[in-house]
């Protein structure tokens, strides 16, 4: 809904069509620059907005009713419902439009603190919207008849277009506040594995979250004209905008819930209050918002119907993928077995092999050996691991472990990020990596007669996974699925000198990267829509996302795909 309000936002931006479509080019043609060049015009924008509508406000009261001000008194909401019945219910879809557009301003509340949130909301935003709306009232008592522009015939005639050029440019801060809240929720989605494959671009090295990613982007743009162009009618636009922040605030009370209780630790029954009180309130905004749905209302509920099945599907075959992996994985016996005697030939560098697979060998890597018995001087199987927490410091990004005696130059690391993360160029995650190994070995060498050394050793066909200080850790961030038993072996006197030369040569020869090119397909056996859903749609998302050495920024010339076909 979120997605569909980064839509709907942007499209009400405008005084016309023409002028609305102008507008909407404009701004997502110049997303690719990033919000830190104009960023600093916003706050002043927003703040000349709401003293000018509050200053329009107080204007209207004096001049036309100031009698008005009486409706502060709660009292009128009971007149109100008592007087009109069922037309009043139906009034708050009309109405919840006066609350809409000052969350846009606060879209991503990560840069804010709690405080100057609560500052900027009791002391300017809430006095302002009173103000404006008490003044469009006083104005409307005595101009009945242009209800339907109501808005820009309050303004005062030698204001007017100041008012107007300043309301547009803070729209384009709402719709700019909605676009980038987008950009980071599908990041994020991406990084969850509920979102296919896109370029992720960091506009700023100054300030983290501010992204931009171009596929979606020009999506937005197309949909955005799409909806001016093809409705025009701004009353259907304000229905599906009115619909839409309503299912998203009453969204999100819902899942407060679960942040108090298991994340805050607080009383449930103070959850349990929390959501009674303002999820009454917003069920009957909801509720009329619903009456609606023809109204224009059904456009963000089939386009997020549509979004959320995408995200699903993708995120279905996503898992499929590896558990087919990590059902199909061969054992560390079979690799170690593997040497001279068999014709397997090591040939110099380094070759980094990207799997999901977190213990034992992929069926990847096992195709590919099987074809071609040869492989790297050292290898280092490489899994990137996005867990469900926002960041992952530094000093836990890469967890390495040995594979097997000293002499075959085998390794495993993990390396994590949190979705919020930003992922590094290619050049920079590879000197991490290596200088990870080396300082791992290093480390190694130098306590290995005083500690234990955690090594992957072969324990049974299945089981033989073990990763340095990731236990807990992993525990800790809810991502310990996948850890199988360890062995711990005790290497003492442990000399790795000659590892390390050979870590550094290999290094200089060069590097190449291994990756599977899979093609998921359901089982004959599988039902329609489960065929449906993995031969059809999630091949078309596979088929037409980046591909995964795209994403991950590796050089196309040390590139090795290795062809597989799993049935799920």
């Amino acid at each position: 809904m979120v997605i569909a309000d980064g839509i709907l936002t942007p499209s009400m931006s405008g005084y016309a069509v023409l002028i609305t479509c102008l507008i909407l080019v404009g701004l997502f043609a110049l997303q690719h620059i990033g919000t830190h060049r104009v960023g600093f015009l916003f706050a002043p924008i927003i703040l000349l907005w709401l003293l000018s509508i509050s200053g329009v406000g107080i204007y209207n009261i004096i001049q036309w009713n100031p009698r008005v001000v009486s409706a502060l008194s709660p009292y009128y909401v009971y007149k109100l419902f008592k007087l009109t019945g069922k037309d009043g219910w139906t009034s708050l879809g009309g109405i919840v439009l006066c609350i809409t557009g000052a969350e846009a301003m606060f879209a991503d509340l990560g840069h804010f603190s709690q405080l100057s949130i609560r500052i900027a909301f009791t002391a300017i935003i809430y006095p302002s919207l009173i103000l404006a709306y008490m003044g469009e009232a006083a104005y409307l008592s005595k101009h009945k008849e242009d209800l339907q522009r109501s808005f820009y015939r309050a303004i005062p005639e030698v204001v007017f277009w100041p008012v107007f050029i300043i309301a547009t440019l803070a729209t384009v801060v709402a719709s700019q506040a909605v676009i980038s809240a987008t950009f980071s929720i599908i990041s994020q989605c991406w990084a969850l594995k509920c979102f296919p494959r896109v370029k992720i671009i960091h506009t700023s090295n100054q300030m983290h979250g501010q992204i931009y990613i171009p596929e979606v982007n020009w999506m937005l743009m197309v949909f955005c004209l799409l909806v001016v162009i093809g409705f025009r009618d701004t009353d259907m636009i304000a229905n599906a905008y009115g619909l839409t922040v309503v299912i998203v605030m009453f969204v999100t009370t819902c899942l407060m819930f679960l942040v108090i209780v298991m994340v805050w630790k607080r009383n449930i029954l103070a959850a349990f209050i929390f959501v009674t009180v303002f999820g009454f309130v917003e069920l009957l905004y909801l509720s009329s918002c619903l009456a609606k749905v023809a109204k224009g209302g059904w456009i963000p509920l089939i386009f997020s119907l549509i979004v959320l099945s995408v995200m699903y599907i993708w995120h279905y075959g996503t898992l499929q993928k590896q558990s087919f992996e990590s059902h199909n994985r061969t054992s560390l016996d079979m690799l170690l077995s593997l040497g001279p005697n068999v014709g397997i030939n090591r040939v110099r560098g380094i070759g980094l092999i990207y799997t999901n697979v977190l213990s034992g060998i992929p069926p990847m890597f096992s195709h590919f050996v099987t074809s071609f018995p040869a492989f790297h001087q050292v290898l280092i199987f490489v899994t990137f691991q996005f867990l469900t927490t926002p960041r992952v410091s530094a000093n836990q990004r890469f967890i390495v472990s040995r594979i097997g005696p000293a002499e075959f130059r085998l390794y495993r690391c993990i390396v994590r990020f949190g979705y919020k993360d930003a992922r590094k160029d290619s050049y920079a995650f590879e000197t991490d990596l290596i200088e990870t190994v080396r300082v791992f070995l290093q480390h190694e060498s130098d306590d290995g007669d005083a500690r234990d050394s955690v090594s992957e050793m072969p324990v049974n066909q299945h089981e033989s996974d073990c990763l340095r200080d990731d236990v807990s850790m992993r525990a800790e961030n809810g991502s310990g699925a996948g850890l199988t038993r360890c062995k711990r072996v005790r290497f003492c006197g442990v000399d790795n000198s000659k590892e390390l030369e050979d870590l550094e040569d290999a290094r200089e020869a060069g590097l190449a990267y291994m990756m599977g090119n899979t093609c998921v397909l359901a089982r004959e056996t599988s039902s329609f829509v489960k065929k449906f859903a993995i031969n059809i749609v999630y091949g078309f998302l596979r088929r037409n996302c980046r591909s995964p050495s795209t994403a991950l920024g590796v050089p196309h010339t040390s590139l090795i795909e290795v062809g597989m076909a799993y049935r799920v």
